[in-house]
């Protein structure tokens, strides 16, 4: 169980980190860069623990399709970027791929 809290403090650092990425203006303002900054630092270091007990493919990719589902969410509903109906279906085909590993696969701790 630690195994998928720590998985999850690392996409929520990176969701963060990436979704300050415009605030930082190119890394020309301080404050939103130290957040993108410490967000990777961060996710980086949770994945490393999640890592302890789940396989590296498995790990990745419940991260990257939930923070690139997470990040489109804020994109959408706090920046105002419209998504079209591919996307809508792309991130939920990405959405189905995260949830059939998490409740299918043996490689992953309970």
């Amino acid at each position: 169980m630690i195994t998928w809290f720590y998985l999850f403090i690392a996409i929520i650092a990176e969701v963060i980190a990436t979704s300050t990425l415009p605030a930082t203006q190119s890394f020309t303002k301080l404050w939103p860069s130290v957040v993108v900054i410490a967000g990777y630092c961060a996710a980086i270091y949770f994945l490393t623990l999640t890592l302890r007990a789940m396989p590296v493919g498995v790990a990745y990719a419940v991260w990257s399709g939930v923070g690139v589902a997470l990040v489109a969410l804020i994109g959408w509903l706090v920046l105002g970027q419209k998504l079209d109906t591919p996307a809508i279906i792309g991130l939920g085909l990405i959405v189905t791929g995260v949830l059939t590993i998490h409740l299918f696969s043996g490689n992953v701790p309970s």
